[in-house]
C-alpha cells in the first residue's frame, strides 16, 4: 500500500482509501481538485487535503497534485484501491 504524508500531522495515510475508513476530521475534503486556491491555502497551512473520486481518472487527477494527502473512493468502487498508478500515468 502506497502512503502519503497527511499534511503536517506527522502521520502517513494510504494514498487511496475507502470513504469512511480514514479519519479526516481536520482535513479539507474536496470533491475534485479544481479549487487551486483552497489546495494552496490548506497546503501552506499544513492542513491535510483529501479528495473524493469516482473513477480512475479522478484518482489520477487528485494524486497528481502534491497538496493531496489521500483520495477517498466509495465502497462500491473498491476496485480503485488496486489501481496501478504508474501504468495509468505513463502507460
Amino acid at each position: 500500500m502506497r502512503e502519503r504524508w497527511f499534511g503536517a500531522t506527522g502521520r502517513r495515510v494510504p494514498e487511496i482509501a475507502i470513504e469512511g475508513e480514514l479519519e479526516v476530521d481536520d482535513a479539507l475534503v474536496l470533491d475534485d481538485v479544481s479549487d487551486e486556491a483552497a489546495l494552496k491555502e490548506a497546503h501552506e497551512a499544513g492542513r491535510p487535503v483529501v479528495v473524493r473520486a469516482q473513477s480512475a481518472e479522478d484518482v489520477k487527477a487528485a494524486l497528481a497534485r502534491p497538496e493531496v494527502a489521500s483520495v477517498l473512493v466509495p465502497e462500491t468502487k473498491r476496485e480503485l484501491l488496486g489501481l496501478d498508478l504508474t501504468e495509468l500515468t505513463y502507460g
